[in-house]
């Protein structure tokens, strides 16, 4: 059986790859985020993801190693996690009533080989129009500084995303089906790491 090994500390990453089947072990990579540039929003959670991956994949000898990271596209900028409460209250006041990119870097890379692959999914989010009250209860819960782009889309911020345009798990920080096209890619079918 290959060992399936998730290069993140995301309660929701990891659920998501639990319940489709799979039971990975949890390495963090220790990566800081804040060190990592890129042209693009895409290219940041790229390559975020292939860091994370990397350095994980870097201390062991087999396994498929997944890394993800998340930011949140709008007007071309890039929102990871919020710093403070102010900032994820004037965020979600800019986003609402608007559109923006949830974008997911992927990267997998095979621990025996070396092998990577990588790729970038992206889910087109319509967010709502809390008031500023809303607004305001949502920050004071905690929920958004702990995600990028200051939302979920399984917890409280659900309430406030009226419609997304393709992958949910995208938002949710892991592309199920993304993932399996990387797994393929790498010669290996998801059903063979079913538990």
């Amino acid at each position: 059986m290959t060992e399936i090994v998730l290069a993140s500390a995301s309660p929701a990453r990891l659920a998501l790859l639990r319940g489709a089947g799979l039971d990975p072990k949890v390495i963090v990579s220790g990566v800081d985020e804040e060190a990592v540039t890129a042209e693009s929003p895409a290219a940041l959670c790229l390559a975020l993801a292939r860091a994370k991956a990397s350095v994980v994949a870097a201390g062991l000898s087999a396994g498929l190693v997944i890394g993800c990271d998340s930011v949140l596209e709008l007007d071309g900028q890039a929102y990871g996690k919020p710093a403070s409460a102010d900032e994820a209250a004037a965020r979600w006041r800019s986003m609402r009533g608007r559109t923006g990119r949830l974008l997911t870097g992927h990267c997998v890379i095979d621990a025996t080989t070396g092998e990577e692959v990588a790729e970038v999914g992206s889910t087109v989010v319509h967010f709502g129009t809390p008031g500023d009250d809303e607004i305001a209860a949502y920050v004071a819960n905690g929920e958004p500084l702990r995600v990028a782009g200051a939302f979920t889309l399984d917890g409280l911020g659900g309430w406030f995303v009226n419609a997304i345009e393709g992958d949910h798990g995208n938002v949710l920080g892991l592309s199920l089906p993304l993932l399996r096209d990387l797994f393929g890619r790498l010669g290996v079918p998801v059903t063979s790491l079913w538990r």
